[in-house]
């Protein structure tokens, strides 16, 4: 995972250089979203991963599937498809997004909960959070049983977690020690 990470980063630093300075940051956050889940359908990875098609083929039909890209963005695909680097758009797009939004100031978090959050307190986490990063927060929540009870946040590659099975995991650890 780091080194896709790696590979993906001065691609998604260069698109977000190219976004920001046309003031297009929304346009290429969807541009990217699409191409990734293009290149995630199995069809197009494995179209893409087959030596026998020529490179100009397969962008051709990336391009006519994600629609009007611009000529920023077919460059960018034909870029991408030349280096071999095409399955990478999942980590560009999201790269992409992390980088977007720390230029809006704000954080992207996901609240894993083992039970459906009252609206309430989906609100003061989201106001704990904003006080301790002393920023704007969007949130993703999610439910995951498994958790008996708690809730985990991830942000970024800060987890904090508040569950129950994280505590006995923690608990059983130290038993083991």
């Amino acid at each position: 995972m780091s080194e896709l990470s790696t590979l993906a980063r001065p691609y998604a630093e260069a698109v977000f250089r190219l976004a920001q300075g046309g003031n297009d940051l929304a346009g290429w956050s969807s541009r990217l979203s699409a191409l990734a889940i293009i290149v995630s359908d199995a069809q197009v990875a494995r179209l893409v991963a087959d030596p026998a098609v020529p490179v100009d083929r397969v962008v051709a039909l990336i391009v006519e599937v994600a629609g009007d890209l611009g000529e920023h963005g077919t460059n960018f695909v034909k870029v991408l498809a030349e280096n071999d680097r095409l399955m990478l758009l999942p980590e560009i797009d999201a790269q992409f997004e992390t980088l977007k939004a720390n230029a809006e100031g704000t954080l992207e978090a996901t609240i894993t909960s083992a039970q459906e959050l009252t609206q309430a307190q989906i609100d003061d986490l989201v106001a704990g959070l904003k006080a301790r990063f002393n920023r704007a927060v969007d949130v993703q929540v999610a439910v995951d049983p498994g958790l008996i009870g708690g809730a985990v946040v991830a942000i970024g590659d800060q987890v904090i977690d508040g569950s129950v099975k994280g505590r006995l995991e923690k608990m059983a650890f130290a038993l083991h020690g």
